[in-house]
């Protein structure tokens, strides 16, 4: 008998290291597609990133990536290309999953925003922009403030900047759309472009500091499940 149960353990301790495997290669494997369809998107190759992100999210469905604090779910980039593509209802489908997995997702809100304008329901879309708008600022100044020895994110105020200025003309109703529009899309890409900043600061700042009292490092990552 006690045979029988060390045998049925010794069978479950290997199926669990199975899954654990195979999550993990799929992880690994979804954060190199991810890397891709991001080098292609901020190319502006929308239709190339399209397909890297969808083999991602078909792999690893709730991955996130993750630079210097800023996470930006799959669904996310996947919406954010069809987006790109004009594939507008798709994209609104995929961002509201990406919100559904992490809710604090600020650029999925403002590119469900975003897809709602392009479609024509201009009160919903203000709202959803304004929503993920504030969310950023309000997240950048946060993390700047928190951090003030590693404040690598928007060191000259320039996405603040931008961002401050849609939201003063959102809270004044005098709406020009194709501002908004224009402003939103260039906010998506500059934090995409930030993101790789982020990274590198940090990583020559490890450099730097490696044999110094405060030592520490958060790099862009990925997680998968």
């Amino acid at each position: 008998m006690g045979t029988v149960l060390a045998s049925n353990n010794m069978a479950k301790k290997g199926r669990l290291a199975f899954v654990f495997l195979m999550l993990g290669c799929s992880s690994f494997q979804a954060a190199g597609q991810v890397q891709s369809g991001r080098r292609a998107l901020l190319i502006n190759n929308p239709e190339q990133a399209l397909a890297n992100f969808q083999q991602a999210a078909a792999s690893s469905p709730n991955y996130v990536y993750e630079s210097g604090l800023f996470r930006e779910g799959i669904w996310t980039y996947v919406g954010r290309a069809q987006y790109s593509t004009g594939k507008f209802e798709e994209a609104r489908q995929s961002l509201e999953r990406a919100l559904s997995i992490y809710k604090d997702d600020y650029l999925a809100w403002i590119y469900v925003g975003l897809t709602l304008a392009r479609s024509d329901d201009l009160s919903m879309g203000l709202k959803e922009i304004d929503r993920g708008m504030k969310g950023l600022h309000d997240w950048l100044e946060y993390i700047n403030a928190s951090r003030p020895y590693t404040a690598y994110w928007d060191p000259t105020r320039e996405i603040r900047s931008e961002l401050e200025k849609e939201l003063a003309m959102i809270s004044g109703k005098d709406i020009d759309w194709p501002q908004l529009i224009t402003s939103a899309e260039w906010i998506g890409q500059k934090m995409e472009d930030e993101m790789d900043k982020v990274k590198r600061d940090e990583r020559e700042h490890y450099r730097r500091d490696e044999y110094g009292p405060h030592r520490g490092i958060s790099i862009g990552v990925g997680v998968g499940f």
